[in-house]
């Protein structure tokens, strides 16, 4: 299992709104083949800050869900918000010593 971390920059003002919107189409996300779960958190410092979290099955999986029409919905409720383009990667599983 891999975690996408998106880090998401979002318009001042507009926060709340955002926040409304993302979770609106959060089923769509956690119904993707391969997906675990998802949480959204925001920054205490800057409060248009956002941190999304998803866990996949793989990075395959995370790109299935872009390519389908659910992604689009997703991508219509929230891109409007963004300040700048999401910066997204992958982190492998709990490394353990």
């Amino acid at each position: 299992m891999i975690v996408e971390h998106a880090w998401l920059s979002i318009t001042t003002g507009r926060e709340d709104e955002f926040f409304d919107s993302i979770t609106s189409v959060f089923p769509l996300i956690e119904a993707a083949p391969g997906c675990h779960g998802a949480e959204i958190r925001r920054q205490i410092e800057d409060p248009s800050i956002f941190l999304l979290m998803v866990r996949w099955d793989s990075v395959d999986a995370h790109m299935a869900f872009r390519a389908s029409d659910p992604f689009t919905t997703w991508r219509a409720h929230t891109m409007p918000f963004y300040a700048t383009a999401a910066q997204v990667t992958h982190f492998s599983e709990v490394l353990s010593g």
